[in-house]
């Protein structure tokens, strides 16, 4: 049978989808979802009301391509809103979170006849207790691989609808993840990411407790594998034991994501943050001083209800002050169910679009200075299965996550190499490898960044 897979919002549910395809490898294969398939799996999000939308329309799309093909709709909308999910036409199965196998046995039911109605299997995700040890071992299109360490949040921010998706905050034991990464690198993978809806809490729920500090220390001594990333992190969780770790640590790549979500302390509160612009600020410039080349990234929502003219002017100049490398930045988009979407103040989308781009050019900024300082430096690259399409260049990504594009070969693929940097284009660096291949690449690597400059 042949099954089309996409995948909506986080890097969880990114690693979630892996794990759904690696337990349909076998008796099907996969096609792309904008492809004629016979069954369609759309792993949702519903972090916004436009969240659910658009899996929707992936819904309608589906059965554009393929009118007579099932299609499954999981993830985070399934989850929170198995009713509504019903009734949208096209719909013929609806699995919850964690629920793989019967997942797998809805597929496996399709490829006999079609349902009568809607099939549904969702839980009650208040009631869920450990995290499920699924594993993935194939990750398309990505060199490094996703391990999911911890699942859940106990926070309340006025935003989010998570917590009432994912259900409350719980961990992986330390034994488990240590067999999964070692399992990844025995099949070649040189870099993992470390993953979690609250990262950051890792091992508060296990006996004994143990912290993400901790696990880290675990894996690094072992020595299981090359480069160890982590994502986002709550500035609440971001203790000096941790980056004197990752300064000192070769395996521990130098690279922060700490949410800051706003840059006004009135904000904040009306977030729920539980922290103000004081604390953000001293957490992120500790950060920069163990960590010189660190890349620090944040998310930013701009246009949240009540913030004024007044309140973004200074939220600009914040996050303008700040020793950050790149944000990533979102106009307050409602959540039904959640605070903020019965709170007052709702800004008019035309005003929050504005600000948007006024702080993503502030992020472009930033971005661009921070790569430009490392021209003419060394960084060990790891190149990626992707082609960039203007120039021609393999990617890859150093270990403080820089960006680069450099002439490598397939047989450099998921290979760590040196490299100098030597320019910077359209977003991009580019680099020259440094090795017996150096003497003839130099004019391959100025043409990329020629053909950058003018794309």
């Amino acid at each position: 049978m042949k099954i089309a897979i996409t995948t909506l919002g986080c890097k969880i549910n990114q690693y979630d989808s892996a794990v759904i395809r690696a337990r349909l490898e076998d008796g099907h294969f996969f096609v792309p979802f904008d492809e004629q398939a016979d069954f369609y799996i759309i792993n949702s999000c519903t972090v916004t009301d436009r969240a659910d939308w658009e899996a929707r329309q992936l819904v309608r799309r589906a059965k554009r391509l393929s009118p007579e093909s099932r299609v499954l709709l999981t993830g985070c909308y399934a989850q929170v809103n198995p009713g509504q999910v019903a009734r949208v036409p096209g719909v013929d199965y609806i699995v919850g979170l964690n629920r793989l196998d019967d997942l797998v046995r809805f597929v496996g039911e399709a490829d006999e006849n079609r349902p009568d109605g809607v099939k549904v299997s969702v839980v009650d995700v208040k009631k869920e207790r450990g995290v499920p040890v699924l594993g993935a071992s194939e990750f398309p299109d990505h060199t490094r691989a996703f391990v999911k360490i911890q699942e859940g949040c106990n926070y309340s921010c006025a935003y989010c609808i998570i917590p009432t998706a994912r259900g409350p905050g719980r961990s992986v034991a330390p034994e488990e993840v240590l067999a999964q990464i070692r399992s990844l690198a025995e099949r070649g993978f040189v870099e993992i990411v470390l993953t979690g809806i609250h990262l950051g809490g890792y091992g508060q729920d296990l006996r004994p407790k143990i912290d993400l500090t901790s696990l880290l220390e675990r894996i690094i001594e072992r020595g299981l594998i090359p480069r160890v990333r982590l994502s986002s992190l709550d500035p609440r969780e971001l203790p000096e034991r941790l980056l004197r770790l990752m300064a000192r640590s070769d395996a521990l790549c130098p690279h922060l994501h700490v949410c800051a979500q706003a840059g006004e302390d009135r904000i904040l509160k009306r977030m729920r943050r539980n922290y103000d612009t004081a604390y953000y600020r001293e957490v992120v410039t500790a950060a920069r001083e163990m960590l010189p080349d660190a890349a620090l990234g944040s998310d930013i929502i701009v246009g949240f209800p009540g913030e004024s003219d007044g309140d973004f002017r200074r939220s600009l100049e914040f996050f303008d002050s700040l020793p950050l490398t790149y944000f990533h930045v979102f106009p307050y988009s409602i959540r039904s169910g959640t605070v903020a979407a019965g709170l007052e103040g709702q800004v008019p989308p035309a005003i929050k679009k504005e600000r948007g781009g006024r702080m993503r050019e502030l992020g472009a900024k930033k971005k661009s200075e921070f790569y430009r300082g490392f021209i003419g430096r060394r960084a060990a690259v790891l190149v990626e299965r992707a082609v960039h399409r203007a120039s021609g260049a393999r990617r890859g990504y150093s270990r403080n996550y820089l960006p680069v594009l450099l002439r490598a070969g397939e047989a450099d693929i998921n290979r760590e190499i040196d490299v100098v940097i030597d320019g910077l284009a359209s977003g991009w660096l580019t680099g020259q490898i440094v090795d017996d291949r150096t003497s003839g690449q130099q004019g391959s690597c100025q043409q990329s960044a020629q053909v950058l400059a003018e794309s």
